[in-house]
């Protein structure tokens, strides 16, 4: 199959790329490569730098692509509030651009990378993809907009929308603003877990998996098109940082100020129904970090700090 995969060199897509290549597909890749390329060369990957706002002006070939992975976005709440009209301009207004051209080069199916963040806070111990959208944040906001610009193609493309929890678990193009690898670095290099708060749910999903699940619906029939959550394990910060510090034998301290207070479930029983269950959970994702943190061939780089690569040496 041929497949476009846009933010390719990112922390997913670094993992799902090479995913892809093993089980044979044909891949362009298209990504600004600010945080870096770690994508391996390969006869069957075209890794290009491209930023999708150019489609204005630059047309991208999509002849033959039967898929599009899209996870093209400023990546999380910090991240977004650097410079909101990035986000805007990256994930909607950019998003708006490639369907158009998808549309025209007769691509058959998105598969869209959005957020379990968009429900906001919600006080239901299962959040499913039948409750309302509540966003709070400006990446929520942004988020649920890119997903309506999705749907609205849904006559003319196959569209799948996925709303991820907080993903854990190593990459190579690794990030360390997400809440179980950050917790992991800190338990391994200063032998301290710093938990903001602390009673916070956070639904989340190793990386392994969340790849899995966009190639498993590579191959789903379009009737089963549409919304699917996808975190398994719901967890409250703490009990997250308990889990590291029973795995590295790093002290916790909590910090009571100043924290996300964003608290949120979901609930994944629609992906289970479509037989997609997990192999990976958070205690894999805490071990394959804290050993390679320990591995010396692996370099701990500025730009997987990403808040801090975005404000410091992309937006200036």
């Amino acid at each position: 199959m041929n497949i476009l995969v846009t933010g390719g060199c990112g922390y997913t897509g670094t993992i799902l790329i090479k995913k892809l290549l093993k089980l044979n597909h044909k891949v362009i890749s298209i990504d600004t490569k600010w945080f870096g390329d770690f994508l391996p060369k390969h006869k069957n990957l075209k890794n290009i730098k491209f930023d999708i706002r150019d489609l204005k002006k630059k047309k991208l070939s999509l002849k033959n692509i039967h898929t599009i992975i899209h996870l093209s976005s400023i990546a999380n709440d910090p991240m977004a509030d650097i410079d909101k009209n990035l986000s805007w301009e990256i994930s909607t207004l950019g998003t708006e651009l490639l369907l158009k051209e998808a549309t025209k080069q007769k691509v058959k199916r998105i598969i869209y990378a959005s957020s379990g963040s968009v429900y906001g806070i919600k006080k239901e111990k299962k959040v499913n993809e039948k409750l309302s959208l509540e966003p709070i944040s400006l990446y929520n906001k942004v988020k649920m907009c890119t997903e309506r610009v999705i749907l609205s193609y849904k006559n003319n493309l196959e569209t799948f929308i996925v709303r991820p929890g907080t993903v854990c678990g190593f990459s190579p193009r690794m990030r360390l603003d997400l809440t179980v690898n950050a917790m992991t670095h800190s338990a391994v290099k200063t032998g301290t877990i710093f938990v903001n708060g602390g009673s916070q749910i956070r639904p989340n999903i190793h990386i392994d998996d969340l790849t899995d699940l966009y190639i498993y619906l590579l191959k789903l029939n379009k009737k089963n098109s549409g919304i699917y959550n996808a975190g398994f394990e719901n967890l409250s910060v703490l009990n997250i940082a308990k889990k590291i510090s029973k795995i590295t034998g790093a002290k916790i301290k909590i910090r009571k100020k100043n924290f996300d207070p964003r608290s949120y479930r979901l609930d994944s029983t629609k992906l289970k129904n479509i037989k997609f269950y997990p192999r990976k959970g958070i205690d894999d994702a805490i071990l394959e970090v804290s050993n390679s943190f320990k591995d010396k061939k692996f370099k701990i780089r500025k730009n997987f700090y990403s808040i801090e690569w975005l404000k410091n040496e992309i937006i200036r």
